[in-house]
């Protein structure tokens, strides 16, 4: 069979092979596929499943079919409706509730390090809609996976709600298709409510400020060090920076219920 290459998101090389997907590994994915096979076990549908690795290497995945961004911009009128929000809050719930007594491989490795202790779960850490899979009425699940590990809950809550709300520049969301600042509060709530969040939803503000922060931190680092891939996201990073100033300067209204 031919390989297609397949669209989105922001690691290179993944293509598809009838319903598997191959893309390059790296030193964490075997704690990956033992995260996948965990989430498969306890019949968690929003993730691809594992299927060990190819002659040359690569990783194998089952294919998620649906409809992904790709280079779509504005995004896809799916991406920004209200249902899809909601949906994303769920999924994060599950994905947090099933981790949550994950015991990783003795020898586990995650892309950004760290351990898991009591009290934290497992996070995808970029569910955003560009890793977003929708079939027709409904959100399929995520792909990109080799970003995951140990977080508390409101660290990776607080990305996506970074990219679904979204919580950029009014600039920068208006360049994806959100033309309504004013329905950022709204739109943080629904996908906390569906989220069934019951933290402090004034410090979960600081949480996006410092998720926001550190994620520009690492891309800044990683491509100071001279990876390619992370000099390409240098304007994701200086977005992000400039988001973590617009979100800490939001009053306190925007964040109470």
């Amino acid at each position: 069979m031919s390989e297609e290459t397949l669209p989105g998101g922001n690691i290179t090389g993944a293509v598809r092979i009838g319903d598997v997907v191959h893309k390059p590994a790296a030193p964490w994915t075997p704690t990956v596929h033992a995260l996948l096979r965990h989430l498969a076990s306890a019949g968690f549908g929003g993730a691809p499943r594992p299927l060990g690795f190819d002659e040359q290497g690569r990783e194998k995945l089952t294919y998620l079919p649906g409809e992904v961004i790709g280079g779509q911009v504005p995004w896809p009128a799916w991406a920004r409706a209200d249902a899809t929000l909601v949906q994303v809050g769920q999924w994060l719930r599950r994905l947090h509730d099933v981790t949550a007594d994950f015991v990783p491989p003795a020898d586990a490795r995650w892309f950004a390090g760290g351990q898991m202790r009591p009290g934290l779960v497992v996070g995808h850490h970029d569910a955003a809609p560009f890793n977003a899979v929708w079939d027709e009425e409904r959100l399929a699940g995520f792909v990109d996976w080799d970003t995951a590990g140990p977080s508390t809950r409101e660290f990776d809550l607080a990305f996506s709600a970074l990219s679904w709300v979204p919580l950029y520049t009014p600039e920068a969301a208006r360049h994806f298709g959100f033309d309504r600042p004013e329905d950022r509060s709204r739109r943080l709530h629904l996908l906390l409510d569906a989220y069934r969040y019951e933290g402090d939803r004034h410090a979960f503000g600081e949480v996006v400020v410092a998720r926001a922060t550190r994620q520009a931190a690492v891309i800044r680092g990683m491509a100071d060090s001279g990876d390619p891939a992370a000099a390409a996201l240098l304007p994701v990073a200086a977005n992000l920076e400039r988001s973590a100033a617009e979100t800490r300067s939001l009053p306190p209204g925007f964040w109470s219920r």
